[in-house]
Formats: C-alpha cells, sequence, structure tokens
C-alpha cells in the first residue's frame, strides 16, 4: 500500500510557492516564507516553518541513549515529613532527592526520615551543601546497619563541598559504594537565574571539565572520574527545545568523553521541571507545564525526572500537589508508555536539526569559558551573559511575545488563593545567581492591586454593534486585567454622552476606547472628548490610528507591563 498514490510529487520550492501565495493573501509580504514565519531561540537558533530530509546533520549524532524500561521518578523533599516520603514511595516514587541544611531537613533528622526507607530499593540524592560529609556517614551507617549498600548520589561538588572533600568523597564511592555516585553538577541555577538552553548547557559541561579535573588531578582514573558524576538539568512547558536540550547535553558530553579517552564515559541526566516557569497565579495551570516538561524530558531521554508540585512556589506542598506530581510520571509510563523507546526523536527532521544547532551553540559558549579560565573564574563573564539573556526574555514578557497562561493573558481576577506553608518554594540551589521566576512582574502588580480596599477599575468605552467592539475590548480587558484591574464596559451605542455618563457611573479615572477602525474613523473624537469632559485623566485606544483626545494606544505587542504601570499610576494605587 503507497500511501501517496495518487498525489503528485512536491519538493520545497513547491511549498515555498504555495505558501507565499497564502501569506500575499493576507497581507505579509515577504522574499520567502521561510523569511515571514521563521523564528530565533534566545540562543540564536534559527526555527524554519518547514523541515526535511536536508535539514538532518551531515555528522552522526554522539551520546544517543540506549533501550531503557522508563525513567526514575525522583520526588523532591525539603521538610523533614517521615509520612510524605513513604506515601510518595509507596505510591509509584522511585527515588528520594532529600534536600538537607539551614531552612529545610536538619541533617540531624537525615536517620529519622529515612527509618522506615529501604535503601537497597530507592535510591537517595542528597543536597547538603557544606554538610555533605556530615549528611554521607549519616547515609552510609544506616546502611552499613541494615547490611545494604546504597545507591544514588551524596550531592557533592566543588562549589559547595570544596575540591578536596568532592575528591574524597568521589574516591570512597568508587572503591566501596558502586551504586552510588559522588558528585552532582547542577545546571538548573544557570536557567533560573533567566540563562538560555545553551547558556546552561554550557556551563554544565564547563562545570563537568571542572570536576574531571579534580577527580583526576586527586588520583581518581578517568573512567572513574566519569563514573562519578551526574547532570542536573531544567526542562520547560517548552516541549522541543527541552527534549533538544537533554539530547545535546548528551553529545556534548560524549565528545569530551571521547577527547579523554573515555568512550564509554555516558552522561547520567537528572530533569526538573522549571521553578522558572512556575506561576503562584493560577497556580492550576502549573499542572499542564509540568505534564508537558515530563513529557519532554522522557522523551529527550533523561535518566531521572523530578516533577515539581504546581504549588511548590507558594510553600510546601500539600499531600495532593504531591500526588498530581507522582501521578504525571506515573500516567505518562504506564499508560502513555513514554519510557519505552529509546529516543523516540531521533530522525525527526526538524529535533536533529534543533538538537545539532543547540549543540553548536553550547559548545562555543563552553569554549568561551574554558578560554576564560574554566567555570569558576570566569563567574563574572557567566553572570554578564546570562543578564543578557534574562534581560532579552523580560522584554518579551513585558510585550507578551512570551505570554504566561493565567498570569499575562487570560488571568483570572476572581481565582480562590491557593495558601501553603512558607517553605524554599522549590527554587534550587544557586551558583551566586539570582533565581528568578517568569510571571513575578506581573504577579506583583495582580498582588498590589488586590491589596487596595476596592479592586481599581479602567472603562472600556465600547461603542458600535457587539460585533464591532468584542475583539478590541477583549484584547483590553485581557491587558488590564493580567494587572489586576477590573474592567467595566458600556455596552453597545454611539451616543458620547451616554458613554460618558456610564463612564462617570464606574467611577475609574482611565478609559479605553474599543471598537473598529471603521468606527473609530466616525465616533473615536467625539467619544474621548465626551470622556475628557467627564473627567477621565487617561484615554487609551485599543488598536490603529491616530486620534486628537486620544493619549496612546494598546496593541499585540506593546509594552503591557509600562501601560499597567502607568495605570496604576493614573488610578493613584497605593504602592
Amino acid at each position: 500500500m503507497h500511501l501517496v498514490a495518487g498525489f503528485p510529487p512536491t519538493n520545497r520550492d513547491d511549498w515555498r510557492a504555495l505558501a507565499l501565495e497564502v501569506l500575499r493573501k493576507t497581507g505579509v509580504e515577504a522574499e520567502s516564507p521561510e523569511e515571514a514565519l521563521s523564528s530565533i531561540t534566545y540562543d540564536g537558533v534559527t526555527l524554519a516553518p518547514l523541515y526535511d530530509a536536508a535539514d538532518l546533520p551531515k555528522t552522526l549524532r554522539k551520546g544517543a541513549p540506549g533501550a531503557r524500561a522508563g525513567w526514575d521518578v525522583r520526588q523532591r523533599h525539603a521538610v523533614a515529613d517521615a509520612e510524605a516520603v513513604l506515601a510518595d514511595l509507596e505510591h509509584g516514587v522511585t527515588s528520594l532527592w532529600l534536600v538537607l541544611g539551614a531552612g529545610a531537613i536538619p541533617v540531624e533528622r537525615l536517620a529519622d526520615l529515612l527509618r522506615e526507607v529501604l535503601l537497597d530499593l530507592a535510591p537517595i540524592v542528597l543536597e547538603a551543601g557544606p554538610e555533605v560529609r556530615e549528611a554521607a556517614e549519616t547515609l552510609f551507617g544506616l546502611a552499613a546497619e541494615r547490611g545494604v549498600s546504597p545507591t544514588g548520589n551524596l550531592g557533592a561538588s566543588i562549589g559547595t563541598a570544596g575540591r578536596d572533600m568532592t575528591a574524597e568523597l568521589a574516591a570512597r564511592c568508587a572503591e566501596g559504594f558502586p551504586g552510588m555516585r559522588a558528585v552532582l553538577l547542577d545546571a538548573t541555577p544557570y536557567h533560573d537565574a533567566g540563562g538560555s538552553d545553551a547558556d546552561e548547557l554550557g556551563c554544565s559541561i564547563a562545570l563537568g571539565v571542572e570536576h574531571l579535573r579534580a577527580l583526576t588531578g586527586a588520583g581518581l582514573p578517568v573512567e572513574q572520574a566519569f563514573g562519578q558524576l551526574e547532570f542536573r538539568y531544567a526542562v520547560t512547558d517548552d516541549q522541543f527545545a527541552a527534549i533538544a536540550k537533554l539530547r545535546a547535553a548528551r553529545t556534548l558530553w560524549a565528545r569530551v568523553a571521547e577527547v579523554c579517552g573515555a568512550p564509554d564515559g555516558g552522561q547520567l541526566q537528572h530533569a526538573v521541571t522549571s521553578s522558572a516557569m512556575m506561576t503562584a497565579r493560577d497556580p492550576w495551570v502549573n499542572l499542564l507545564r509540568t505534564t508537558i516538561a515530563c513529557f519532554a524530558a522522557g522523551v529527550g531521554g533523561a535518566d531521572a525526572v523530578t516533577v515539581q508540585p504546581f504549588d511548590a512556589c507558594l510553600g510546601v506542598p500539600d499531600a495532593f500537589a504531591r500526588r498530581m506530581a507522582r501521578n504525571t510520571q506515573a500516567l505518562l509510563l504506564e499508560e502513555a508508555g513514554a519510557g519505552r523507546v529509546a529516543d523516540p526523536a531521533a530522525g525527526s527532521w526538524y529535533v536533529e536539526r534543533r538538537t545539532a544547532d543547540l549543540a553548536d551553540r553550547a559548545w562555543a559558549w563552553f569554549q568561551e569559558i574554558e578560554a576564560a579560565g574554566g567555570i569558576t573564574a570566569a563567574s563574572g563573564l557567566v553572570a554578564e551573559r546570562i543578564a543578557e539573556t534574562r534581560e532579552r526574555r523580560a522584554d518579551d514578557i513585558a510585550h507578551r511575545r512570551f505570554p504566561i497562561t493565567g498570569v499575562s493573558e487570560f488571568p483570572h481576577l476572581d481565582e480562590k488563593p491557593v495558601r501553603r506553608s512558607p517553605g524554599d518554594g522549590g527554587a534550587l540551589a544557586g551558583e551566586g545567581l539570582p533565581r528568578i521566576r517568569y510571571a513575578r512582574e506581573f504577579e506583583e502588580l495582580r498582588d498590589l492591586a488586590d491589596a487596595q480596599p476596592e479592586r481599581p477599575v479602567v472603562f472600556l468605552a465600547t461603542f458600535g454593534p457587539v460585533a464591532a467592539h468584542t475583539a478590541r475590548a477583549a484584547f483590553a480587558a485581557n491587558l488590564f486585567q493580567a494587572g489586576g484591574l477590573a474592567t467595566q464596559t458600556a455596552g453597545p451605542g454611539t451616543d458620547p454622552d451616554q458613554i460618558a455618563t456610564a463612564f462617570a457611573v464606574s467611577g475609574s479615572d482611565v478609559a479605553c476606547l474599543c471598537s473598529s477602525d471603521k468606527m473609530y474613523g466616525l465616533h473615536a473624537e467625539a467619544v474621548a472628548a465626551a470622556l475628557r469632559r467627564a473627567g477621565a485623566k487617561k484615554i487609551w485606544l485599543a488598536g490603529k490610528g491616530s486620534y486628537e483626545g486620544v493619549d496612546g494606544r494598546l496593541y499585540a505587542g506593546c509594552d503591557a507591563l509600562a501601560v499597567l504601570r502607568t495605570t496604576f499610576d493614573d488610578l493613584e494605587v497605593t504602592r
């Protein structure tokens, strides 16, 4: 059976001609559809509208994962709650990530927390900072008492435990605990500071090389040094970006292993759903974000995956949130079968091209770090580059080119707040870098609006028939509500005095004209004049055109945060 039988053969040039014809009918003039429809990532990778076999990389990608039967379901705990730990293990979690130290689980509570945990079945991953030796001794002591050999990772690194202690723990694990690694290279701080995928990847490879030098310098054979390292990456709800990142990471590390003479030094990956993408407002949407991110992590080949509970950025996750986090993985593994295929994205023209392009840019960034003396010496360079990426993304968020559902888009002003006990907000350990959440600036405005005795109101001066003003009124309402501002509409009609009367009743000082271009030409100036007589301090217009009496325009791509802050000032919102 030939699925293409009866269809005329086509090629990319045929597609270009057809696509250009459609674009021109919509008013878009371009030399090629690629010019009109391509986009560029924060790493400078061009995402084209169409891919074919010609886009496949010329060389075979290294570091592809082997056969697999799922991934390790790893849950994070930063509170000494033995009941929560056991509930996770009894309902699908296969390993534990325990955060120890100030503001988290006291190291002296570790033994009690693991009292009923079967250490021969559940790998333990520690995040203990400078207390890593004490935590390691506790874990090894418990294992010795029970006559088992522990598995997992001690979570040591040069940045937290120091060079000598990290090397010492690595040698100890290599010699006496074959299922335990000593070093965890956490690249998520670069992501959580606002870095791009290539920023995070390049820094992670530089971290890996720095630790290889430390371990081999302390006497470990290169193969054992590779065997002591595990990498942690953030994954977001940008599905294909996350898949490409994990695939590129393995490619990069395979190249390092090849150069070091350790062809079997594959990369062990732990993927964590991004803290930066999580929202405190409408946090239920985080369930969708983390599901997509988890799927991408599994398809991308992660060895272990942590799904952060949807309320992680609000404080200590409750039992329902933890259950949803682990069930997300259970559904993907057991029902969707997402872990049954090794590298399912392999052969995709788009994913292969994106993986190769991302790897190229990350390797170039890694080389810059190495030329500057390594990841520690280049900390200033790293901070500067990440700050540049952070600012570009912040500009996109402000202009809503980077939409955040439930926050900058489709906000729900009447949502019932979700309250949690104070916690670490799901934030991971940093490398002297800031921690951000993409939604924070919009959420701060929402918090300010909510704190007022009465919610501030913007009046939407709709005029003309309903069909003429609905689209722009919805657009304007969405924008103002993203800052926590309520909106009231004038309804249909064209009488300026009636619209001005409705404005006066609303109690607002700010109005926004909402209608069609045709109706603006007929009535915009008269309505604006009537609103001004009624006391309007600021008059916006949703859409195109310049009219007397209008102070500014709202349009797709305008700086929404600037509009909202100006409106807060015009409404005299108390800060």
